[in-house]
C-alpha cells in the first residue's frame, strides 16, 4: 500500500514537473547589430535571471508556465521591457536589439564593464563624465584589459606601444606623449579620472586595471595644472553584477612567477552591494644584472547601491614593492654597442623598498531624472627605502681632469621619504532642452593637495676625496686639495664602476667607507583649488563642448619654517570642441584647450632670477571618428599642434634662469581597436610627430627633435580564434612595433637606433582552462626604449616568453 502511494506522488510530481517546465532562448544585439556581450535577461516576478555570452546568446530554463515581465539590460543601453506568456512545455526563442543611451550613462564609474573585447566605446577622462568615445572633440588612446592580458605584459610602459604618439622614456613609470614627458611622481597621471601618484621609480602591476587610456593634449581646463602632451588615466576593474571568478599562474624568460587572482560578484541577493578582489604576486628576475621585482597587489573593490538613484563606489589599492633600482646601462665614451645590454651599475646590496596605498570613495546621487550630483575622494600614501650605488652621470676623471672613457664615476644615495596626495571632486550635472538645444551641464569644485612631511632625509656620497678629509668635485686647477693613486689619479670617495670588470664593480659594498653629506627632504607642500563650468550642448547632428576653468596654484616656499611664504599662480583655462556627425558611423571633430603648469616655489627663489610665469600651453586639433564592420572596429584620425612657452633656461655660466624658452609638437595619429569578424580582433596604431624647441636658451630655434621622441612610430596586434572544428578553442596572435632613431639630448649627436620588434602569442581553450604561450622579441633584436645620454641608456628586454594557465569558476 505504501509503495503503490509513494509511486502514484512521484507519478503525479512527474506530471506536474513535464507540465511547469519551459524556457526562452535568444539572443541580444545593440544598435549596430553587434552582438550585446554579457547584457542582462531578467525575469521580475521570479527574481530570476541570466547573462548572455560574449556572442550575445542567453538562455533561462525550468520556468513555470504563465505571463511575466522580461526586463533585458546593459549599462549605457536603454533598458528594455517586455510581457512574454509561456505555456507547458515551449521554448520561446526571442531576440532583442538594444539601443544605445548617452543619458543612461553613469555620472561616476561605479558599475565594471562586461564586454570582453579591445573595443572601449566609452571613456569618463575627456569629459568628467561618461561620453560616448565618438562625441569627444579629442583623440583618446586605450587598451581593455583584454588586449593586456593576450599580449602578456603587466607594465603600463609595455602597454603605451599600443598607442599613437606614446611611447616609453626609461626604465621608470615614466612616459613621453606628443613629444612631452609625464612621470608616476609628478602627481599629473590619474587613477579613475583623479590625481594621484605611482612613485615614479617602478611601473606597478596592472592586474587590477580595466583598461589604460590616454587623453591626449593639454588636460588642465578638466583636471588642472598638466603636461601639455596629456594625460594617462590608469581605470580600475569594477564590480559585477554577476559572478565572474579567475585564477591564472604564469612562468617565463628570467625565471618569472606571477600568480594572478581576480573576483567579482554580488554579496546580496538584490544585488545592491557588489563586490570585486583583485590579487597579484610577482617574483621575478632580469634580463638586467642584479635586478629582481617582488611586489604585492591587493585591490578590493565595494559598489553599493541602495537605491536607482544613490551609488556608492569603495576602491583600495595596496602595492608592496621590493626591487632594486635600475639607472640603465653605461657604455665606453660614445660607442653605443661597447657593453652588453645586461650590464647595470648596481651592487649586491643595494635595495629599493617602495609601499603604496590609494584608497577611492565615490558618491553618486540622482535628485531627478535630470539632476545629480558626484564626489569622489582619493587618498595616495607612498613611502621609499632606498639604497643604490649610481652613476653620476659623468666618466670618471684623471689627474687633469680629462675623461677616463671605460670608467664610471659613482655615487651612492640612501634615502628615506614620504609623500601623501589628496585629491576632492565634486560636480552637478544638469541635463535641459532649450527649444531646440539639449544641454549638458557640469559645475564642479576640485580641490588637489601635495604633501612630504618631515623626516625626509638623503646620505649622499660622490666625488673625491680631498686633503682635508673630505670629498667634493675634482678641481684640475687645484690638484693640491686632493689625494692621488698610485697612477696619479684622484681617488674617488666611491669606487669607480670598471666597465672593463663589471662583476668587481657589483660586489658588497662597506657603506661605512664613504664620506657622506646630508640633504633633507620636505617638508614641502602645495594645492591647488578648481571651479569650472562645462556644457554639451546638441543640436541635431551637432555638438558642442564648452568650459571654462579657473585654477589657483599655492606652493608653500619653506613649508613648516618660520620664514615660510606662500607662492601663488592662477590661470583661466578655456576649452572648446565641436564634433558633427557626417554619417551614423563618422564624426568629424576640432577642437582648442589651454593648459599649464605652475613653477614650484624653489623656482621662485629671486637669486635664481624668480618669481616666473607659469608655463603656458594651447593645443589645436582636428580629426575624424568612425566604425567599421557593423561598429566592431573604432577608428580614429587626428591632427594636432602643440605649442608650450614660459621653459626655464639657466643663463650661460650662471645659475640664473630666464624664462624665454619655447617648443612645439605637431603630428599625425591614427588608432584602430575593435573586431574585423567575431573572431578576428586588431589593434593598430600609427603616429608622426614633429616636436621640437622652437627657442632655446640662446634664443634660437634648434631644428633638433625632442629628446626620447621618434618621427614615427607604429603598432600592430591582431588575434585570431578557431571557434569550429577540431582545432576549436586553439588561437593565434601576432604584434609587431616599430620606432625610428631619436635623439637623446637637444645639445648632442648622440642617438639610439631605429628598431622593428616581432611578437607571437598562441592560446588554447577547454572548458573552463585557458593556456596561453607569448614570445616577445622573436628575432632577438637589440634596442634601447629611452635614455638620458650613453651613460644612461635604457635597453629593451631581449627574446622572452612567458607561459600562463589560467582557470575561470
Amino acid at each position: 500500500m505504501k509503495f503503490c502511494i509513494t509511486y502514484c506522488l512521484l507519478l503525479v510530481s512527474c506530471i506536474m514537473y513535464g507540465q511547469q517546465q519551459a524556457s526562452i532562448t535568444g539572443k541580444v544585439t545593440n544598435g549596430a547589430d553587434e552582438p550585446a556581450a554579457f547584457s542582462n535577461v531578467f525575469i521580475n516576478e521570479l527574481n530570476r535571471g541570466t547573462s548572455a555570452d560574449e556572442n550575445g546568446y542567453f538562455r533561462l530554463k525550468n520556468i513555470p508556465p504563465g505571463s511575466y515581465t522580461l526586463t533585458v539590460s546593459e549599462i549605457g543601453f536603454t533598458t528594455q521591457e517586455h510581457n512574454i506568456t509561456l505555456e507547458e512545455g515551449q521554448n520561446l526563442d526571442l531576440n532583442f536589439q538594444l539601443q544605445e543611451s548617452v543619458t543612461a550613462l553613469q555620472t561616476v564609474e561605479v558599475i565594471g564593464r562586461k564586454e570582453k573585447s579591445y573595443k572601449n566605446t566609452t571613456s569618463f577622462v575627456g569629459a568628467k563624465t561618461e561620453i560616448a568615445l565618438k562625441d569627444l572633440p579629442q583623440a583618446v588612446s586605450y587598451a581593455t584589459k583584454e588586449l593586456i592580458a593576450d599580449q602578456g605584459v603587466m607594465r603600463v610602459g609595455d602597454i603605451v606601444k599600443n598607442f599613437s604618439g606614446v611611447n616609453q622614456n626609461t626604465f621608470y613609470d615614466d612616459i613621453i606623449i606628443r613629444g612631452y614627458r609625464i612621470n608616476g611622481g609628478s602627481n599629473t597621471q590619474l587613477l579613475n579620472g583623479m590625481r594621484t601618484s605611482t612613485g615614479f621609480w617602478k611601473q606597478p602591476l596592472a592586474n587590477y586595471l580595466e583598461r589604460v587610456e590616454v587623453l591626449k593634449g593639454p588636460s588642465s581646463a578638466l583636471f588642472g595644472n598638466a603636461s601639455p602632451g596629456g594625460v594617462i588615466n590608469r581605470v580600475t576593474k569594477k564590480p559585477l553584477d554577476e559572478v565572474r571568478n579567475s585564477v591564472s599562474f604564469s612562468t617565463g624568460s628570467f625565471n618569472t612567477l606571477r600568480a594572478l587572482g581576480d573576483f567579482t560578484g554580488p554579496l546580496t541577493k538584490d544585488k545592491s552591494l557588489l563586490y570585486r578582489l583583485n590579487i597579484g604576486y610577482e617574483d621575478a628576475n632580469s634580463f638586467r644584472d642584479l635586478q629582481f621585482d617582488k611586489n604585492l597587489v591587493i585591490a578590493p573593490s565595494i559598489s553599493f547601491l541602495p537605491t536607482d538613484k544613490t551609488r556608492v563606489n569603495f576602491d583600495l589599492i595596496y602595492n608592496s614593492s621590493k626591487s632594486r633600482l635600475d639607472r640603465g646601462q653605461s657604455t665606453f665614451k660614445d660607442d653605443l654597442y661597447s657593453t652588453p645590454i645586461s650590464q647595470s651599475l648596481s651592487a649586491t646590496n643595494d635595495y629599493l623598498n617602495e609601499e603604496t596605498y590609494i584608497i577611492t570613495i565615490a558618491l553618486n546621487h540622482q535628485f531627478t531624472d535630470n539632476l545629480s550630483f558626484s564626489a569622489s575622494y582619493i587618498r595616495t600614501g607612498y613611502n621609499e627605502d632606498l639604497l643604490e650605488h649610481r652613476g653620476a652621470n659623468q666618466y670618471a676623471v684623471d689627474s687633469l681632469g680629462q675623461p677616463i672613457p671605460d670608467q664610471i664615476a659613482m655615487q651612492v644615495f640612501q634615502r628615506k621619504r614620504k609623500r601623501f596626495i589628496d585629491n576632492l571632486s565634486t560636480f552637478f550635472n544638469y541635463k535641459v532642452r532649450t527649444g531646440a538645444l539639449d544641454h549638458n551641464l557640469i559645475a564642479g569644485y576640485d580641490y588637489a593637495q601635495q604633501e612630504i612631511p618631515r623626516g625626509g632625509s638623503q646620505l649622499q656620497a660622490n666625488g673625491y676625496l680631498t686633503t682635508d678629509g673630505g670629498a667634493k668635485a675634482y678641481d684640475k686647477n687645484n690638484p693640491q686639495d686632493f689625494l692621488f693613486d698610485s697612477n696619479s689619479n684622484p681617488i674617488p670617495n666611491v669606487a669607480h664602476f670598471d666597465l672593463t670588470d663589471p662583476v668587481a664593480s657589483q660586489q658588497l659594498k662597506d657603506m661605512n667607507n664613504y664620506i657622506y653629506t646630508v640633504r633633507s627632504y620636505g617638508p614641502e607642500l602645495y594645492n591647488s583649488h578648481g571651479v569650472y563650468i562645462q556644457d554639451q550642448i546638441s543640436w541635431d547632428k551637432l555638438k558642442v563642448l564648452v568650459g571654462l576653468r579657473y585654477d589657483y596654484y599655492t606652493d608653500k616656499q619653506n613649508y613648516d619654517m618660520p620664514d615660510e611664504k606662500s607662492v601663488h599662480q592662477e590661470a583661466f583655462l578655456p576649452r572648446i570642441g565641436v564634433t558633427y556627425s557626417v554619417t551614423d558611423n563618422i564624426n568629424l571633430y576640432g577642437t582648442y584647450v589651454q593648459g599649464f603648469e605652475p613653477q614650484t616655489a624653489s623656482n621662485m627663489d629671486p637669486n635664481l632670477g624668480g618669481p616666473f610665469d607659469p608655463l603656458e600651453s594651447n593645443m589645436i586639433e582636428f580629426g575624424g571618428k568612425s566604425s567599421w564592420f557593423n561598429g566592431k572596429l573604432d577608428a580614429t584620425l587626428a591632427l594636432y599642434r602643440i605649442e608650450q612657452k614660459n621653459t626655464l633656461y639657466a643663463q650661460p655660466g650662471t645659475d640664473v634662469l630666464q624664462q624665454i624658452g619655447k617648443d612645439r609638437s605637431r603630428g599625425v595619429e591614427v588608432d584602430l581597436n575593435g573586431r574585423i569578424l567575431p573572431n578576428w580582433s586588431v589593434s593598430a596604431s600609427y603616429s608622426f610627430i614633429e616636436a621640437e624647441i622652437v627657442k632655446d636658451a640662446q634664443g634660437n630655434r634648434s631644428g633638433i627633435q625632442k629628446p626620447n621622441t621618434p618621427k614615427h612610430q607604429g603598432n600592430l596586434w591582431t588575434r585570431y580564434n578557431i571557434n569550429h572544428g577540431q582545432f576549436k578553442g586553439l588561437g593565434a596572435g601576432f604584434g609587431t612595433n616599430f620606432v625610428t632613431e631619436r635623439v637623446l639630448q637637444q645639445n648632442s649627436a648622440q642617438t639610439i637606433p631605429a628598431y622593428t620588434l616581432l611578437n607571437a602569442a598562441l592560446y588554447y581553450s577547454i572548458n573552463k582552462f585557458t593556456l596561453q604561450l607569448n614570445i616577445n622579441n622573436i628575432t632577438d633584436k637589440t634596442h634601447w626604449v629611452g635614455g638620458y645620454d650613453y651613460i644612461r641608456l635604457f635597453p629593451g628586454a631581449p627574446r622572452n616568453w612567458l607561459l600562463t594557465v589560467g582557470y575561470s569558476f
